[in-house]
This record gives C-alpha cells, structure tokens and sequence, in this order.
C-alpha cells in the first residue's frame, strides 16, 4: 500500500477545527487519490457537531467514545474488501477489491460516516448531506452494490446502525426510565437502570457515596448533576462477552469508617492542588478535552509513522474501541461502589476550617480558604469517583496504539500560547510553553495523574482505571487484530 503523508493543508485544517470548531461550509477540493478522507474532511466536520451536541469534557466522555468508536467501526468495515485480509465486524465480505484504489477507499469511507453519523445526530442531516455533497458525492446515492464504494460504504454503516442502535445505551430513547418501552417523548440516553444518588446536591448524607454538584456557567443559572449513562454498564461490549469478570478493588480510602485513610486520602488531593505546576494545569485541560487528547494522538501517529490511509483506518478503529469497551467495564464499576468525589470529602472533614489550595483562576495556592468553598482545578465529572474513566481510557488507548505500532514512540510537542488556558485565561501559561510526550508511556502516566492534580480523583483511582484499561486494551485490541487478519 503507498503511504500517504498528512500534509501542511490537513494539520492546519484539524488547527482551525481545535481552536475555533468551525464547520466546513464550502465545497471543498477534496482529491481522493492521494487524499485521506477521515482527517482531512470527515473529522473536522464531525467534530464541531459532537462538540455542539455533546461537549469535549470529561462528564460526557461516554458518548464521544459513542461516537469516534461507531464511525470508525463504519470506516473499518467500509474498506476491509481493499486489504489482504480483513473482515468486517458487522458487515463481512469475502470478495477482495484493488488495495491500491485510495479513490475507492475514500469513497466508501465518506458513505460509510454518512450513515453512522446520521443515525447519531438525526438533526443534523444537513450537516452530513453537505459533507458529502461538497466532496462531489451524491448523499441520495443509496446503492448497496458490493461492486461499487459507495455500496460497501452504504452497507457498512447501515450495519453498525442496525446493530449499535439498540445495543444498550437507549440511543433512540425507546426505554423508559422503569425499562418499558417509550411510545411517546422518547429522551436518547436517558437512564433505565434506576440509579439514585444517595446524596442531593445541597446535603452530604452518607460521606462514603457519590454526591451530585451544583454547576454553573457564571451567568446565574445553576444545574445539578445527573450520573451520566450510567446504563453504559449495560451496553454490549464489541471484543468479550460481559464486563462482570473485570472487577476494581473497593475503595476502602473512600470509606469514612476508615477515617485515616478517608482523610490521608483528601489531604493528597489538596496537596497536589497547592503545588499545582503550569505544565499540571496545561496537562490536566488537555486530557479532560478527549478529542485533543485521545482523538489528536491518532493524528499524531499517523504522521510520525506515515501511516497509510487503510493503517490509519485500522489505527484509530483499535484504539477507539479499546477505550469503548474499558468504558462499559468501568461504568459497571462505578455503578457498583458509587463514591465520593473529592470536593464532598473535603468540605466534609474540614468544614469552614481553612485549607492550603489553590484559589480558583488566577489566585494561585492560598492558605486561608474554608474547606466547604474548595474547589477542584478542572470541573468534576458528572459520575462517581472510582475507578478513574481517563486513566482507563488513556491507558487501554495507549496499548493498543503501542502494539499496533511496533513502538512505544510518541514524540508528540503540543505548543500552548501564553494565556491559552480555559481555567485561567490570560494568566497561565505566563509564556508561550508547550507540553510534550515523548512516549505512549508517557501520555498513559501523565494522563492518569492529572487527574489528581486536577482535584477531581483521588490517588487510587488512577490505578483501579489502569489496571482495567489494560486488561481491557490487550482484549480490544486482539479483538481489532483478529479482523484484520481474517482470523475468525
């Protein structure tokens, strides 16, 4: 296969996308035969409607996943007919077509996301026409030709629609919260497990379990948290057959009958907010945005490795699908010990007594603040604490992405603008730096650390979220390697 390079026009291209989530609104001089279709056209029209509907931060970390693992599904049973050896997941064909037809390929990965996204955001079916009508693609062509790309990308992601749709996760809204069905003003994702909260939002009852936050956005209007999806756990796994055999350790740090380890626990948590770095902060933004975290280190590989257009097709299908799968098995988890985040502990060890934190934006470490105004650097998570989602999902992504390239080589130099921070805008970071990751390793690490610096985890969450997104990763990824080979 020739491999083709990410050229200057489509790392500029996913810049604009990063800083400024802008559609593309014009026809667009695509060229299909030395183009790649997913980074230069697909994802930077898709990323400003995910980012729109569904938000970059970490509380809605499960429906991203939702949405780059179901694409890239699509795209990796539109092409599997272009390789040697590959089968599809949903849509299996034993023809093989010329490996070297990138026009092909980039066709019926265009009808392919079609499908997928239309059937994940119904309401932006202009978005999706105008995608491929200003590429030159007719979006009414609704052939399921297996001779042609537009029908292997029509049926691949028919397919992942038919069999994702009602895979658990009330997409369609067609479950009602008691787990009948919903006739009428269906809600997609809405809850059918019959979760409470065991705390409101206003009062601390039981200082072991999860308390939902009060939120705002600085205007005046104040919401309260929701366990989001919490029905994830119910979701039917891609690469094993039940989550119920991966288990995380309890908590006992989270129990408030074990008091020392309640408030060690806590204390770790102020402590590394007092001593809060830039390069922390820098660190702690960019993981809680998993697009330009998980989904930019793709785009990062495939320019270190030169990757081919089918290489990089596979590269992000295993790794979108290890996290996706840890993700089921993680929300099992935190259905299971529902626990405490570490601003309801705080304030409910030292009540109005002061703490030594950081301020808030642009404040820096202060040492006078009552412990029931602290809060933590990044915004917390609208789910129970443990086990840590992001380092799950960063480590399970890291080691698929290591095997499958042959090398643990990041080399990833992220430059960051003075004052380019969403925390503290104007004030961090003080001078134009940059953040780096040399290594997978190192962007698996850092990732489940910041969590800490960033208040919103505490220490032993990282370890029960990495352990599980290791076990999970090697499984997805085996998964991944078997339909690539054809071992099925």
């Amino acid at each position: 296969m020739k491999p083709f390079v990410l050229l200057k026009k489509v790392k500029a291209s996913l810049l604009v996308v990063v800083f400024s989530f802008m559609p593309l609104a014009h026809a667009y001089s695509f060229d299909f035969d030395a183009g790649n279709a997913p980074a230069e056209v697909i994802i930077p029209t898709v990323i400003p409607v995910i980012l729109q509907d569904v938000s970059a931060g970490a509380g809605d970390a499960t429906l991203i996943l939702r949405n780059t693992t179901l694409i890239t599904n699509a795209w990796f049973d539109a092409i599997a007919p272009y390789h040697p050896t590959a089968i599809g997941v949903y849509t299996k064909h034993s023809h093989r077509k010329s490996e070297d037809s990138n026009r092909e390929k980039n066709i019926a990965l265009f009808y392919a996301s079609y499908h997928v996204m239309k059937s994940l955001h119904p309401k932006r079916i202009e978005t999706w026409n105008t995608m491929l009508s200003n590429v030159g693609l007719d979006p009414f062509n609704t052939t399921t030709d297996i001779n042609t790309p537009e029908g292997l990308g029509n049926l691949a992601g028919i397919n992942v629609v038919l069999n994702r749709e009602n895979d658990g996760m009330n997409q369609l809204g067609n479950i009602a919260s008691d787990g009948a069905e919903a006739k009428y003003n269906r809600m997609p994702y809405a809850d059918y497990t019959g979760y409470k909260a065991k705390n409101s939002p206003n009062k601390l009852i039981f200082p072991s379990k999860w308390q939902p936050a009060i939120v705002g956005s600085g205007g005046g209007l104040f919401k309260a948290q929701q366990f989001v999806t919490p029905q994830l756990k119910n979701v039917t796994p891609y690469s094993y057959p039940s989550p119920k055999v991966f288990r995380a350790p309890r908590p006992w740090n989270s129990f408030v009958l074990n008091w020392n380890g309640y408030v060690n626990q806590a204390e770790a948590v102020l402590e590394a907010s007092a001593n809060l770095t830039e390069d922390q902060k820098l660190k702690a933004e960019f993981f809680d945005n998993k697009f330009r975290s998980l989904g930019f280190s793709a785009l990062q590989a495939a320019q270190l490795y030169q990757l081919s257009l089918m290489d990089f097709v596979h590269l992000d299908f295993a790794v979108n699908l290890a996290a996706f799968d840890t993700a089921i098995a993680i929300w099992q988890e935190k259905y299971r010990h529902d626990a405490v985040r570490p601003f309801s502990a705080i304030g409910y060890i030292w009540k109005d007594n002061t703490v030594t934190s950081w301020g808030g934006p642009g404040q820096g470490t202060v040492s006078d603040m009552p412990a029931n105004q602290w809060k933590s650097y990044m915004s917390v998570a609208d789910h129970p604490e443990y086990p840590s989602a992001s380092a799950s999902f960063c480590t399970a992504h890291a080691l698929a992405a290591r095997q499958f390239l042959g090398s643990d080589d990041l080399d990833w130099y992220i430059p960051i603008p003075a004052g380019a921070s969403g925390v503290e805008p104007g004030v961090t970071p003080a001078a134009d730096t940059q953040i780096v990751f040399e290594t997978w390793t190192d962007f698996e690490n850092d990732c489940g650390e910041s969590r800490v610096w960033a208040g919103v985890h505490f220490p032993d969450a990282v370890p029960a979220g990495q352990a599980i997104g290791r076990e999970v990763g090697q499984i997805a990824y085996d998964f991944v390697m078997e339909h690539i080979q054809g071992n099925l």
